[in-house]
This record gives C-alpha cells, sequence and structure tokens, in this order.
C-alpha cells in the first residue's frame, strides 16, 4: 500500500466535521445486526430481575412475546429464547427438554403467535437449563459427558424446538457431531428451512457467570465444562472445530464468548465467508453496567464502541443483552 506524504496527505481532513466522519465510516451497524437473549420462566405476569445482570430479568411466556413485539418494534430481527426450567423438573437426563410443552416450546408459540413472520426465535440446544447436574450432555458412571448418547437427546430436543415454530437451532453443548445430526433430523422431519447457528467456537470461558444464574444451573453444577469447552488458549483448533460444523450443515456459526475472540472472529471471516455472530455475553454486559456505574464512561459509548469492535472483525451479528438500548440508539 502505498501513500503520499504529508502535507499532500492529511488522514485528519475527512475527520474535521460529523457530516465528513459519517460519509467515510468503514463499519456500520444497524438495529438490524442485533439478536436480542431473553430468559423464560415460569408463571404468568412473572418479571424476575437478574441480580448479577442488572437491568436483565426472566420473564413469564406472556412477557416474553411482549418483549418480542417490542423486538419488532425496534427493528431487531431475531430474538434467542434460554429457559429458566423449575428445579422439580430437572432431572439427571434433562428429559425436560423435549417435553413439547415445555417453557422453551411455549415461549416460541407464544412469540409465533404475537408476531407472526416478522421476527425470527432462534433456541438454545444444550441439556444444561434442564439437568439437575448442571452440565451441556449425559453424565456416565464417572461424571464425565459422554458424547455420542448426548447428540442422540440433542436431536430430539432440537426436532421438539423446530416443530414448536423455531427459525434457527442454535447447539451450544459442544459436543462432536451434533450438527449434522441435527441436520439429518430436520431434513428427514421436513424442516428444511429450519436454519443452524452453531456455537462453533464456544470457549470455557469465566466471562459465563451471571447467564448461568439466569438459567439457573449456576449453584447446579458439578465440576467444570473444560472436557468439552474449548481452552481460551487455542486459535487454530477453533478453526477445525468451524470447519466441521459448517462441512456438517451448519448455515452461520458463532464464536462465544465475544470481546475477548475477536482474533478468531477475524480469522473465521477471513477463512470460511460465512456468516458469523458473536454473542456479547453475561460478563460482558455485566462489566459494561458495572463500568457506566462506576463512572468510567458513558454507558452508551462503551456499549456502541465494543458492538462496533464485533462489526470491524467480521461479524454478521450480534447476540447481546443490550440489544433494546442499542437498537434505539442506532434508530436515532
Amino acid at each position: 500500500m502505498s501513500i503520499a506524504s504529508y502535507p499532500a496527505t492529511r488522514l485528519r481532513r475527512t475527520r474535521a466535521h460529523a457530516w465528513s466522519r459519517r460519509m467515510h465510516r468503514e463499519t456500520v451497524m444497524t438495529s438490524a445486526d442485533l439478536i436480542w437473549p431473553l430468559f423464560v420462566t415460569d408463571g404468568t405476569g412473572v418479571e424476575e430481575p437478574v441480580a448479577s445482570l442488572p437491568g436483565v430479568s426472566r420473564w413469564s411466556v406472556d412477557g416474553i412475546a411482549a418483549r418480542a413485539k417490542e423486538a419488532v418494534d425496534l427493528g431487531i430481527p431475531c430474538v434467542a429464547l434460554f429457559p429458566n426450567t423449575q428445579h422439580d423438573k430437572r432431572s439427571e437426563d434433562g428429559a425436560e427438554a423435549f417435553n413439547p410443552d415445555n417453557l422453551m416450546c411455549r415461549a416460541i408459540r407464544a412469540v409465533r403467535d404475537a408476531c407472526g413472520s416478522d421476527i425470527g426465535i432462534l433456541t438454545d440446544v444444550a441439556l444444561d437449563p434442564y439437568t439437575s447436574h448442571g452440565q451441556d450432555g449425559l453424565l456416565d458412571d464417572h461424571g464425565y459427558v459422554v458424547n455420542d448418547d448426548t447428540v442422540a437427546v440433542l436431536v430430539d430436543q432440537a426436532v421438539n424446538q423446530a416443530e414448536a415454530g423455531a427459525d434457527i437451532i442454535a447447539p451450544s453443548d459442544m459436543m462432536d457431531g451434533r450438527v449434522r445430526a441435527i441436520r439429518m433430523a430436520l431434513e428427514m422431519g421436513g424442516h428444511h428451512n429450519v436454519q443452524i447457528m452453531a456455537y462453533s467456537a464456544k470457549y470455557a470461558s469465566t466471562f459465563y457467570g451471571p447467564f448461568r444464574d439466569a438459567v439457573g444451573s449456576g449453584g447446579l453444577l458439578k465440576g467444570d465444562k473444560k472436557s468439552y469447552q474449548m481452552d481460551p488458549a487455542n486459535g487454530d483448533e477453533a478453526m477445525r472445530e468451524i470447519a466441521l460444523d459448517i462441512a456438517e450443515g451448519a448455515d452461520s456459526v458463532m464464536v462465544k464468548p465475544g470481546l475477548s475472540y475477536l482474533d478468531v472472529i477475524w480469522r473465521a471471516k477471513e477463512a470460511f465467508h460465512v456468516p458469523v455472530f458473536a454473542y456479547q455475553v453475561s460478563g460482558e454486559y455485566a462489566l459494561i453496567e458495572a463500568g457506566a456505574a462506576a463512572g468510567v464512561a458513558d454507558r452508551e459509548a462503551l456499549l456502541m464502541e465494543k458492538l462496533l469492535a464485533f462489526k470491524r472483525a467480521g461479524c454478521s451479528g450480534v447476540l447481546t443483552y443490550h440489544a433494546p438500548l442499542a437498537a434505539r440508539i442506532l434508530n436515532g
């Protein structure tokens, strides 16, 4: 790359006025780049604030439908649903995951009834919201999360959600081979247009704590998830995971968490040229809120700078609990 020397080139020229900065802006973000994660709880007319996620609540199914209508009004194209399953419905095998009348399925139907086809519904596939031990899969006698038996159950869970009306199945469990198995089951079940957004590079991160509080699995978790979630030190391995999921039928891939893994997002976009999404996870959200409360910087400025970083790195979109705030900012 060649560039004329100063003063023929003054890079500040195009920064001198707001209109010029807008005109030369390389990365553009709109409300259509946002996915809003929502937590579902039991009951009617219920809103339960999540203590570790200031400003985020669990909502009963009727409240989830109202949030989905809000998303439509804000131009947010998709909501992501996560259930807080009651303790008496959790079990070692997570069987509530494929109950056609579980919290997730009821929320899917409520959103569809409220919004029709005006919004996409993304659903999480993993067993941790349904197991009594808080792991994403089935355990053997030694407490190890077994792969193939778990995949078989995840397939049942995915089909259950598709039949309830989910538009995007998002397996977050990190079992080997689950994308292919889910894709085959969706095809065989006639769900040809149901997408798969694979959590392809999901790291064993310390930033997930508030999310586990929100879905009620944090206090239940026995051990850790390092035998299936990725080592934060590994980038090449993420490329292998992403390549496998694309080959198995993923329509898009996700990197989770987002901000600590911008290099992985960039590498994935450059290598595979498929839609790459980032999850601005609960710990990242909480740090923005804590920083704003401590006077580190303006809350909106902190948020938008981070969201632009995801887009600049190559993301097609971002899952963020700040979606409604970001949409209002972007809509002006």
